[in-house]
């Protein structure tokens, strides 16, 4: 197949730090290809995926909350969709392009989408009408798509065989994400103070809300139990969570996936997790991490994580959660797509139901 990958204008792909959906287009992309199919993908024009990339696009860069930022997405997707012509297939992780393009694409479209089916993204997602195949990356987010339909979730994955396994002897735990209420920060700080555990916490800080957030919320709570590292590169972050006794992961919203609890796993690192979003599809409670309904019961939890088995942890990532996993999900998906429709939809209680036509344009 020849398919066409279209990435948001905001960070290169990979990034070079912090940026999930960036680092799924990398893998997903590289994956096709060594899996024997051609791939075209539109990408910041500093990114270095090593595939066919389209030319011309602008570099990375932006505020994606910014009010500039729709001009800059739709000037992205624009010169993203007029460059594939000859592909079989577009699978676009943007929002703006499948709304924006969908009439122009006489191939197969595809969208994952990476946030929320709730509030005004769950909206939008509703417009994208029948051209357009949705796949959702956990079945707790599919779960909260009302009036739209989402014809596939294929979780995250990522290259295990890369990451190198820890033995957790460092004396800590880490928090490892985004400067931001939803993560948690503030909560693992008090949760790791409250268990007794020294806490390193390695987040993206680069936005002005998420600067503000840590200098009210996070900075005063900052001491010789509870440090800030800054933003990691991946090197640095596997050897902060090779070391770590647990990655503490209070989040305070229904999390549509969470890249790096399973980045942890790889690592051999427990996770200690609300069970809010995706996070029980991803840790097996008292295997590979504890789960719990409150931040406040997971201090007595993260005191406890390092009695669990670090092998445990690596095999649940390699054979749940692996780049190729997800690769050949998104094939088989492709591939039915393309074959005259016939797939897999996904149905509330988790199960998938056959479908015997998709509304998508004709390849």
């Amino acid at each position: 197949m020849r398919i066409g990958l279209v990435a948001p204008p905001w960070l290169p792909v990979p990034p070079p730090a912090y940026g999930g959906i960036e680092a799924i287009v990398d893998r997903l992309a590289r994956g096709l290809v060594a899996s024997g199919h051609e791939v075209l993908l539109a990408a910041t024009r500093d990114s270095t995926c090593p595939v066919p990339r389209v030319p011309g696009l602008a570099p990375s860069g932006g505020d994606p909350g910014a009010i500039e930022a729709v001009v800059r997405e739709l000037g992205h997707v624009s010169r993203a969709y007029g460059a594939m012509q000859g592909v079989d297939l577009v699978h676009d992780h943007t929002l703006s392009g499948p709304l924006f393009q969908r009439e122009r694409v006489r191939v197969p479209l595809v969208t994952t989408n990476h946030g929320t089916f709730t509030g005004q993204l769950g909206e939008l997602a509703a417009e994208l009408g029948p051209k357009v195949t949705l796949v959702g990356i956990s079945r707790h987010q599919a779960s909260l798509a009302c009036g739209v339909r989402v014809e596939r979730v294929i979780h995250h994955g990522l290259d295990v065989e890369g990451v190198p396994v820890g033995r957790g002897d460092g004396g800590y735990a880490c928090f490892l994400g985004r400067m931001s209420p939803d993560k948690g920060p503030r909560e693992a700080i008090l949760i790791a103070r409250r268990a007794g555990v020294p806490l390193l916490l390695a987040a993206k800080m680069r936005e002005p809300r998420e600067r503000s957030y840590f200098e009210q919320c996070v900075a005063p709570l900052l001491g010789p139990d509870a440090e800030y590292v800054g933003e990691l590169g991946e090197t640095d972050k596997y050897v902060l969570l090779g070391g770590a006794t647990a990655l503490l992961n209070p989040i305070q919203w229904p999390e549509p996936f969470g890249l790096v609890m399973i980045e942890a796993l790889a690592a051999g690192t427990p996770v200690v997790s609300t069970t809010a979003g995706s996070a029980p599809e991803i840790i097996d409670d008292g295997v590979t991490g504890y789960l719990r309904d409150a931040p406040a019961d997971l201090a007595d939890a993260l005191g406890r994580a390092a009695e669990l088995d670090r092998a445990a942890c690596r095999r649940a990532a390699a054979t749940r959660f692996s780049t190729e996993r997800m690769v050949a999900e998104h094939v088989d998906l492709y591939t039915r797509l393309l074959d005259g429709g016939r797939g897999t939809r996904f149905m509330r209680d988790g199960a998938f139901a056959p479908v015997e036509r998709m509304d998508v344009a004709a390849p």
